[in-house]
């Protein structure tokens, strides 16, 4: 027996996701890769993680107290609203497991985030895609052209990544009104940056669900603490398939603490979107490289030399990510920091193509 044909047939086809995470160091490099906060947490949330480690419960199961409604008051909506998950990730990977069965269609634009395509995958769904462009920015039309009978899911990432883009709320609305029968699930990773939300709809649209995450602006990224926004009714049913004891302890204490103390994730989203983007945006204006439009705190952008700017940019410690477009253009997507590390940065690219 070789258990060759032990799972699921069409998961020997595909390949795994895996990032490039290995040998990324907070001592060592500026992290420009991962879209995430470039800064510590606040010494509040050090502090209750500490504490806690001490008090010699880690042996104990994870209980969760009122961290759901903590998190629902801060979201704005109705404790019943809401479900914390590990990370975003497991709010998305559950919503789909959900919805989608064998020959269902799964309408994820691109160019997006591959764990949307890669969850959707392991349930054997048909995915299309209809792409985001430069010009028109989130593909609305063809969105909403593409919806059949068939449409069990509908991906809108809000703001994109890699591309930054976000949805005005009356495509979205349009597209919740045309995929009535099907889940369509907005992913809110990068809420603080873009400031605009569909949360308070979920009551009003049964086939709407919102995923949120602490990972970005809040910089619990290594403690994986998300959570998803919808019906009621839809909660229930996701309660069924999440495992009772799947976020762990010290993300609910770091959590808890964060939201006691959230002014070290505001002032950190003020500094990065009023001036670190648009110092970075004007850099790249004034050196005529096209780059995406973008409400979030990263820029796509496709500078000459792309290849050797990311070799020259690690040999200075500072790691940025590669991405291809659509028509296979190498581009690099560059993460935002603080002014200090904006600043820096700049002064790297500025010497890359002036020397």
């Amino acid at each position: 027996m070789t258990g060759k044909n032990l799972f699921k047939s069409h998961l020997y086809q595909m390949s795994t996701y895996q990032p490039p995470l290995e040998g990324r160091s907070v001592q060592q490099h500026l992290l420009l890769d991962f879209n995430e906060r470039t800064l510590p947490v606040g010494r509040e949330v050090e502090d209750a993680l500490v504490d806690y480690i001490r008090s010699g419960a880690l042996q104990k199961y994870p209980s969760y107290g009122d961290v759901v409604e903590r998190i629902a008051r801060h979201a704005g909506v109705d404790r019943a609203c809401l479900m914390i998950t590990n990370g975003s990730d497991q709010g998305i990977d559950l919503a789909i497991r959900s919805v989608c069965s064998a020959g269902d269609e799964a309408i994820i634009p691109v160019p997006s985030f591959a764990i949307y395509r890669q969850f959707a995958e392991v349930e054997n769904a048909s995915i299309i895609e209809p792409q985001y462009s430069r010009e028109e920015g989130f593909p609305t039309s063809d969105v909403l052209r593409l919806i059949s009978s068939k449409t069990r899911l509908v991906v809108i990432p809000n703001p994109n990544n890699p591309t930054g883009t976000a949805v005005p709320r009356e495509d979205v609305l349009r597209i919740l009104e045309a995929a009535a029968d099907a889940l369509v699930l907005v992913d809110e990773c990068y809420f603080e940056y873009l400031g605009e939300t569909l949360v308070d709809l979920v009551e009003q649209y049964p086939n709407l669900l919102v995923t949120r995450t602490f990972s970005k602006t809040w910089g619990l990224s290594s403690l994986r603490m998300g959570f998803i926004v919808s019906h009621p009714d839809n909660i229930n049913q996701l309660l069924k398939v999440r495992g009772p004891y799947d976020i762990n302890q010290l993300a609910v204490v770091a959590t808890l603490a964060a939201l006691e103390s959230p002014d070290y994730t505001h002032q950190y989203v003020d500094e990065v979107m009023q001036k670190c983007k648009p110092a970075l945006e004007a850099w790249c204006r004034g050196r005529k490289i096209d780059f995406w439009p973008s409400r979030a705190n990263f820029i796509w952008m496709f500078p000459p030399q792309p290849a050797e700017l990311q070799v020259f940019l690690q040999e200075q410690g500072i790691l940025v990510r590669p991405k291809k477009d659509l028509s296979g253009k190498l581009g690099v997507r560059v993460n935002l920091g603080d002014l200090q590390q904006t600043q820096r940065l700049i002064d790297c690219l500025n010497r890359f193509y002036d020397e």
